[in-house]
């Protein structure tokens, strides 16, 4: 390939990942642990600061308190405590984050199917992004093998609940003992971390060794290797949906869960990929990146965050449609339930998701100027925080919820260790695919 002596030299783009930024973000994920530590001993004091009411929450309380006596699980409520919330909080973060890290992998193996070539010169953002599931796939495995977590989080492990006679005895739920028990149940979770973390090194590895060896036998690789990934992930993708997130709620199932699991992660990755090419770019990295692949990674999120609408509406019609006790409890929690404290997380979920991405990025300028980029950005990632929090919290941290200083903390904690993990991967390679065989359409890439 021929360049410009301008062209070879801004190829050439090594990440500088400092002491002092290692450093604060040390301390950031210090604080984030403190803040939990801070808000667990203010709420054993009895400042509940971030419990949110629903407006008229009043009106609501015997419905609120009816939830609270019956829900999801089947049964009685066996009380959430504050541990409950902490326990809530840890999980819901790693899923969330789990899936900002995976959709890297996801990104990179269907432009290697579709064999695209516009994202080439970005494409090690993404590549930097998987690792961090090696973290969060230890703390999901290490609070499922902690018998006082795993209770917590799954009213289906407790002692009795698949046991005839015993006082703890749910039929319903033991009649899904094939798929949900102990063996099963983790040897899933082993199998969906374990191939997803050695393929996403395998996709990672060829495309350092691409930068160095040239010709195109890693780039084949890659290109089998992420069809072994989308095949496996077409599946797991859904499964992991169930196993992490449905199955808090034993009773209730939806079929679209899946679908709508899947669109939350792949907008959130996105969105993540978006602003750390932006911040990069601000530091002055990533100099080839041009208006046209961020009008293209643009419009991706504008077309996921739409897709994810899509779907969110969907299950909600389908379920309030058919008005079945054993579905429709679900969003009596959320609107409800427990005097009405997932209210507003619920339907700020969908102004955050839709409302502020679709509205700002609907213009060809909007996707081509970083300042509405990155509030789409903002408002994307913290719209599916607030998705992932009221997936989770209700199930768990029940009449205990809340979004305070223990949230803010956790949250603080698990983005500290993502940015610390995707900046340390950014310094392994090149910035640039240097030697990828569509490298020269990207660089000329526009629209």
């Amino acid at each position: 390939m021929a360049h410009d002596n301008h062209a070879i030299h801004s190829l050439d783009e090594q990440f500088e990942f400092t002491a002092s930024a290692k450093s604060k973000l040390i301390i950031a994920g210090a604080i984030g642990l403190a803040m939990v530590a801070i808000g667990a001993f203010l709420v054993h004091k009895g400042w509940n600061i971030g419990a949110w009411q629903a407006p008229h929450a009043a009106a609501h309380d015997a419905a609120g308190h009816a939830a609270a006596g019956h829900d999801a699980h089947g049964g009685e409520h066996h009380g959430a405590t504050l541990f409950s919330r902490i326990v809530a909080n840890v999980w819901m973060n790693a899923i969330y984050f789990t899936g900002i890290a995976l959709v890297g992998a996801f990104f990179i193996a269907y432009n290697y199917l579709a064999q695209s070539g516009w994202y080439v010169v970005l494409k090690r953002v993404p590549e930097a992004f998987p690792q961090f599931i090696l973290f969060t796939g230890i703390i999901v495995l290490v609070m499922f093998l902690i018998p006082a977590t795993r209770h917590e989080l799954f009213h289906w492990t407790q002692d009795g609940v698949m046991t005839p006679g015993s006082a703890n005895y749910d039929e319903i739920i033991a009649g899904k003992s094939w798929y949900l028990n102990m063996p099963f149940y983790l040897g899933r979770l082993v199998f969906y971390f374990a191939a997803w973390f050695i393929l996403q090194r395998i996709l990672r590895n060829n495309s350092i060794k691409e930068d160095a060896e040239g010709g195109l036998d890693n780039y084949w690789k890659n290109f089998k290797f992420g069809i072994i990934f989308l095949v496996i992930f077409a599946v797991t993708s859904s499964t992991a949906a169930w196993d992490l997130s449905m199955v808090i709620d034993t009773h209730w199932f939806s079929t679209m869960f899946g679908w709508y699991h899947l669109a939350s992660w792949h907008v959130s990755g996105l969105a993540t990929i978006m602003l750390v090419i932006l911040l990069l770019k601000d530091k002055g990295y990533l100099s080839v990146v041009n208006d046209s692949h961020i009008h293209d990674l643009g419009k991706l999120m504008f077309g996921f965050s739409v897709f994810w609408t899509y779907v969110w509406f969907s299950q909600y019609l389908l379920i309030f449609y058919a008005h079945l006790p054993e579905e429709t409890i679900y969003y009596r929690e959320r609107f409800t339930g427990f005097g009405g404290r997932y209210w507003w997380p619920f339907h700020l979920n969908l102004l955050f998701n839709f409302f502020v991405p679709f509205l700002v990025l609907m213009m060809r300028k909007a996707k081509r100027t970083a300042v509405m980029l990155k509030v789409a950005c903002g408002s994307i990632l913290i719209g599916h925080w607030f998705d992932f929090y009221q997936m989770h919290m209700p199930g768990v941290a029940k009449d205990q919820g809340g979004i305070g200083i223990i949230e803010w903390g956790t949250t603080l904690f698990f983005a500290a260790a993502f940015i610390y993990s995707v900046s340390h991967q950014l310094t392994k390679a090149n910035l640039i695919a240097k030697n990828h065989p569509f490298l020269e359409e990207s660089l000329h890439h526009d629209i």
